[in-house]
């Protein structure tokens, strides 16, 4: 050691807390939060000084990019030249300030998320807006202090006139911490910050009159009000933002036009994401997508198949691209100096105070100027008044300093007048120049009664405030860029669709539809039926479900996965045309389908779910039980519903209550009938147990029941050839469940193998479908009960076409009268029953010889 050098032992611990809270609060004040007051953090305020202090106005020239740069980093912020590059530059983009604050020539990047140019090539001044915001800078408006040198100073804040934090928002981490706060609309800012000026006392909703939701740059749709309020009111909050897009069609086929994006979200990614959805085949129905955006106008066409939902494809675009994406408000900004998280009137309130402290400090400077140069004229006067004797005093004075201690004891002023006095040129003792400076005179004494009517009466000042902003307002407000869809998030979406009875039809190659009950007409036993709807070649009609408007579907595959679906979000066509693919509705595998679903009016009732169960089977005759409860959650996905073995597949599913007798039947005509109660409840991921036993060679599981117990509820069969019959249940004894069964119906060569078994009353029609598409509505009340060993009787005729029976359903009979005999075989759609010739677009499917392998009825008094 030399002289009185010393070691200080510390604790490392103590100092390296010390250092990491100094360095902390040097990020959080100095660099990442923005100050409550100008919405600026010092990188921003000083570029826009040190611009002011080049008198790089918007009047003026342009100057080079790296001019301002080296004059910002060399006198005010001693950091890479880079960052103050790039928030100039964002300061320049239209896209990603609401209201730039610099005018930029050259090239500053693109939304595509180009870079701009380098700082040599480009040129810069300040924009109008951006002289706004220091504005009246040089009236002691705001406290400047010492620059990282001391040799200059730098204001702490600027006196704008724009609530900069609400319109421009701001983004930034801190340790700790960080900010992201949205952009706003100028001329909803300003107006309620006028109304605030007027009404201290307003509150949130009052504020949310004037402004409704943020206003991003680049449009847009705010999707939902809740987020917005949120936001409003605490600081904090979840915006949803979707882009515009509209659907347009020529005729032939749709497409989709997008027009405005997200806030944020740069366009070539987008397109890019879009297209790696559909090259991945997560998202199918898209042809092609083109950009041809332009001079500041953004044109996305996307072009969809002939046999594709374009507003499905929308919706999935939606949810997996950022077409629509969220905006996480978190309004933390500096106030004195601490970081503080603010709602809407805290952030209003917070401007309004700066602007009546600017007004204030603004009006002290100009009063004071206003009473020296009155000071001074007074002075000047008096020497007018007695020119001569003012002349006299000064050529006989050697000195100046003489003359103004002569004039002083003359006249009784002090030294700044006579020193005015002194310096005073002959022409200004022309009669017009002292008039002029009477005229001065009068007019300074005006204006400095002004002022202290400013001062002293606090009305006056907010009036002066209120002016300001309005002069601001009418000078840079526009319209909102961004819609606000109030209503979205907020209302159920089943108030908009009444809760009426439709027919799901499902085809064979998987297309979907749903039609309202009313368009199918009932009919007479042994009648043909009625066109149901047009499929392509190759495809016909293999599943019809019964369900209403507000019920959710629960939709399980073959596979064993179980999916979530509203009615209603099913498209809706007639019952003459196909339907849309499935796969636009559902995230299932190329290689699954569905093969049945449940229908619940709703998934939060705990009561409900525990107290109602699911039962699975399989074509293998596996069942199994689970609860409600398991399948509650929605998932965008869906779920594992059960385990299938890998030469099996699920085919129906059932909902009970608990009590139910479940009746199984297969393809040679057999029936086991068990109590529920013999099956143990399992989870959502296991395999089941045997229900049936099947028989030799091909056989499998074609169907199964669950029974209430209803006296008036009969065992309905129906055999591929068009037979079928109704038995009571007490025909059907009671087993343990794995056994082979009864017999339900005596198999033939005439009536077919076993195709359906339903339970079914009086008060129910069959909707019966064959495979070229033909559809038969037939009252079960005109089907007599017989025996469950007979072969049963004929409920429609294919003896003519060489048709089959594809899928059956039970609904609920519809009390419409039936139609005379000539307008039947008149009646649009009705097939002649004489003709050998269906229709031409019927007769020339190419329809496959396949059985209905799993079909799906719901008991409504269980649903409801």
């Amino acid at each position: 050691m030399q002289g009185d050098d010393k070691i200080i032992p510390i604790n490392i611990e103590s100092e390296m807390k010390s250092a990491y809270i100094d360095y902390s609060m040097s990020v959080i004040v100095s660099r990442a939060l923005p100050d409550v007051r100008d919405g600026f953090k010092p990188v921003h305020r000083r570029v826009l000084f040190g611009m002011n202090e080049l008198g790089n106005f918007f009047s003026g020239d342009t100057k080079k990019s790296a001019r301002i740069v080296g004059e910002v980093m060399g006198k005010y912020h001693p950091h890479g030249d880079s960052s103050i590059y790039f928030t100039m530059v964002r300061m320049a983009q239209e896209w990603s300030l609401r209201y730039p604050l610099v005018f930029g020539q050259g090239n500053f990047g693109s939304i595509d998320g180009d870079s701009p140019a380098a700082m040599r090539y480009t040129e810069v001044k300040l924009a109008r807006m951006g002289e706004e915001m220091l504005q009246d800078i040089d009236k002691e408006t705001v406290d400047f202090v010492p620059n990282f040198d001391n040799t200059l100073s730098e204001p702490s804040v600027l006196p704008t006139k724009i609530p900069n934090l609400l319109v421009n928002g701001a983004s930034g981490i801190a340790v700790g911490m960080a900010t992201n706060m949205p952009p706003h609309n100028l001329t909803e800012s300003l107006n309620a910050a006028v109304a605030l000026i007027d009404n201290p006392e307003l509150d949130i909703d009052g504020l949310m009159e004037y402004i409704k939701a943020p206003d991003f740059p680049t449009g847009g749709e705010i999707f939902g009000i809740q987020g917005v309020r949120d936001a409003f009111e605490t600081g904090r909050g979840r915006i949803l933002i979707r882009a515009k897009a509209e659907i347009e069609s020529d005729g032939n086929h749709d497409q989709i036009i997008i027009s405005e994006i997200p806030y944020g979200v740069v366009k070539n990614d987008l397109v890019k994401s879009i297209a790696d959805l559909v090259e991945e085949k997560k998202i199918d129905g898209i042809s092609d997508i083109t950009d041809t955006s332009a001079r500041g106008q953004m044109h996305i066409a996307i072009d969809i198949k002939r046999d594709a939902n374009a507003k499905v494809i929308l919706n999935k675009l939606y949810k997996m691209t950022q077409l629509q994406t969220s905006f996480s408000v978190n309004n933390v900004a500096l106030v004195n100096g601490r970081p503080k998280t603010l709602n809407l009137k805290e952030l209003l309130q917070a401007f309004v105070d700066h602007r009546h402290e600017v007004v204030i400090r603004r009006t002290r400077y100009e009063l004071r100027k206003a009473e020296e140069r009155a000071h001074i004229l007074k002075g000047l006067m008096i020497a007018c008044d007695n020119i001569d004797d003012v002349i006299a005093i000064i050529r006989s004075s050697r000195t100046t300093d003489e003359a103004r201690v002569r004039l002083s004891e003359r006249f009784g002023i002090d030294d700044i007048q006579t020193r005015a006095i002194v310096e005073m040129r002959l022409r200004q003792l022309t009669g017009l120049e002292m008039d002029k400076l009477r005229g001065e005179y009068d007019d300074l004494m005006k204006l400095i009664a002004h002022l202290n009517d400013i001062l002293n009466n606090d009305e006056v000042c907010r009036n002066v405030m209120k002016d300001e902003l309005i002069e601001i307002r009418d000078k840079y407000g526009d319209e909102r860029r961004t819609k606000i869809n109030i209503f979205s998030g907020d209302l159920n979406a089943e108030d908009f669709y009444p809760d009426d009875e439709m027919i799901i039809t499902i085809s064979h190659l998987g297309y979907i539809k749903r039609t309202p009950l009313s368009e199918f007409r009932a009919q007479n036993r042994g009648g043909v039926g009625a066109k149901g709807s047009d499929t392509r070649d190759s495809d016909f009609i293999e599943h019809i479900y019964p369900a209403s408007n507000h019920n959710y579907m629960l939709f399980f595959t073959q596979k064993g996965k179980c999916y979530w679906l509203k009615v209603y979000e099913i498209p809706e066509c007639a019952k003459n045309s196909k339907g849309r693919a499935i796969q636009n509705l559902l995230n299932i595998e190329a290689d699954d389908c569905v093969n049945a679903f449940i229908r619940v009016k709703h998934l939060k009732d705990p009561e409900y779910i525990n107290t109602h169960n699911l039962i699975f089977c399989t074509k293998k005759g596996i069942i199994k039980k689970t609860s409600l409860e398991a399948y509650s959650r929605p998932r965008a996905n869906g779920v594992n519903a059960i385990i299938i073995r890998e030469d099996d597949q699920l085919i129906q599913v059932r909902l009970t209550d608990g009590n139910s007798e479940i009746i199984l039947a297969n393809r040679e005509g057999r029936a086991i009938r068990f109590s529920e109660s013999k099956v143990r409840e399992m989870g959502r991921m296991s395999t089941g147990v045997r229900g049936m036993t099947l028989g030799d060679g091909d056989d499998e599981v074609i169907g199964m029941i669950a029974m209430t117990g209803s006296p008036d509820e009969t065992v309905m069969v129906v055999s591929q050839n068009g037979y079928g019959k109704r038995s009571p249940l007490e025909d059907y004894r009671v087993t343990n469940r794995g056994g082979k069964g009864v017999k339900t119906l005596n198999i033939t060569e005439k009536t077919g193998e076993l195709v359906a078994i339903k339970n079914v009353n009086d008060s129910n029609d069959l909707m019966i479908i064959n495979q070229s598409g033909i559809t038969l509505r037939l009252p079960v009340a005109g089907i007599r009960v017989m025996g469950r060993a007979t072969q049963g009787v004929k409920l429609i005729d294919l003896t003519k076409r060489g048709d089959q029976i594809a899928s059956v359903c039970k609904v609920d009979s519809d009390p419409i009268e039936e139609l005379p005999a000539e307008s039947e075989q008149n009646a649009d759609n009705i097939v002649e029953t004489n003709s050998n010739v269906v229709s031409e677009k019927t007769s020339s499917n190419d329809v496959e010889n396949k059985i209905s392998d799993s079909l799906f009825q719901f008991d409504d008094d269980i649903s409801e």
